[in-house]
């Protein structure tokens, strides 16, 4: 069952000049930084209400989001989705012949459990699920 919208990814070229911005913007710094090993990746994340704003920063060049940026440039990458059971909404979503990146979770920010669905199953959409551990 999907919970809510938990944020929306932004890729970004250089996480202290995005900070920067959008600390302007929002009116204060985000809420936590931090590195995700397993996706090559700095985060740093605003709440936004019972949202969050995150951006996106790849720590090498032919991570997924390096290759993003190389490709779109920058801009909104992805939308998180919550769900209560990640294993599930992967299951459902795979016999209803949804195109998966991930067919089973992995780890991701702030212990958490993502999986990500492929855009061309969402309209052009790359859409992760996420589950709070």
């Amino acid at each position: 069952m999907f919970l809510r919208v938990d944020h929306i990814g932004i890729a970004v070229n250089s996480l202290s000049e995005a900070t920067r911005l959008f600390s302007t913007l929002f009116g204060h710094s985000p809420e936590k930084t931090e590195m995700v090993a397993d996706q090559d990746v700095y985060l740093a994340l605003y709440a936004i209400g019972d949202s969050q704003i995150e951006l996106v920063e790849p720590t090498t060049s032919n991570s997924p989001i390096g290759e993003y940026l190389r490709k779109r440039g920058g801009g909104i990458h992805h939308l998180c989705l919550e769900v209560d059971d990640i294993h599930q909404e992967l299951a459902r979503l795979k016999t209803a012949g949804m195109q998966l990146i991930d067919e089973t979770p992995r780890p991701g920010a702030e212990g958490t459990l993502i999986a990500f669905i492929h855009p061309k199953a969402t309209s052009g959409v790359l859409i992760e699920l996420l589950q709070r551990m």
